[in-house]
């Protein structure tokens, strides 16, 4: 997943979820925040951040802002890049076997999952974009998320009536310890994962190599629910 226009600058301040203030080159810059989330341990004034240019003229902010360092650690905090990456990933074999089906927002029942592949039956995937870091875990969510435990729920059915189904953390950095769900944060959430867990739902996470200007997943992490 490659970004093809990237320029550095130093975060400013976020008004709201939306958009930032960035010093780019000695003014100040309105770029797009592509992440929702809190994500205040990564923007603190000051930081060094990574904005992508736009390719729609029409766009009233120039840049999104996709990647940030957190001490020495980079850190992607696109929220669309998991997505994007995972299904690269996914294409080059893993997980499911060379040359199945991948198809992805797939709608299934009530919800559309991220991912759905055929080998030949019918496997589903969610993906879950992770960016907290606490010295070397890594946790999800960072705010509740009602669709996240929506999902970890159906995919849970789906998996107890027989189906192949997987949730996929994709830590957007590299040099972590392990991955466990933000409990603290949202318990509904780490209990409906746990229970996914145990209703045969296989619950995955890999690191991240992240540049600048790009991001690719990298190598397992350790689960601890």
């Amino acid at each position: 997943m490659k970004y093809e226009s990237v320029v550095a600058g130093r975060f400013l301040a976020r008004p709201n979820r939306f958009i930032a203030y960035v010093d780019l080159d000695g003014h100040t810059e309105t770029v797009h925040v592509k992440n929702t989330g809190r994500c205040r341990e990564l923007l603190v004034p000051g930081a060094r951040v990574y904005l992508a240019e736009g390719t729609n003229p029409a766009r009233k902010t120039r840049y999104d802002l996709v990647a940030v360092e957190k001490g020495t650690r980079l850190v992607n905090m696109d929220s669309q890049a998991p997505n994007a990456a995972a299904l690269e990933w996914l294409r080059a074999g893993n997980v499911f076997p060379p040359g199945a089906e991948i198809r992805p927002e797939y709608r299934y029942g009530d919800s559309r999952f991220d991912i759905a592949a055929f080998i030949p039956e019918l496997a589903l995937l969610e993906v879950k974009g992770v960016t907290l870091e606490r010295d070397g875990a890594v946790l999800f969510p960072d705010a509740p998320t009602a669709r996240g435990v929506k999902h970890l729920r159906e995919l849970t059915a789906f998996a107890k009536a027989g189906g192949a189904a997987y949730v996929l953390f994709v830590i957007q950095m590299e040099r972590v310890a392990y991955f466990t769900p933000n409990a603290a944060t949202d318990p509904a959430f780490a209990a409906a994962l746990r229970a996914a867990h145990d209703g045969g739902v296989r619950v995955l996470a890999y690191d991240c190599r992240v540049t600048p200007d790009s991001m690719a997943l990298n190598a397992p992490v350790e689960v601890r629910l």
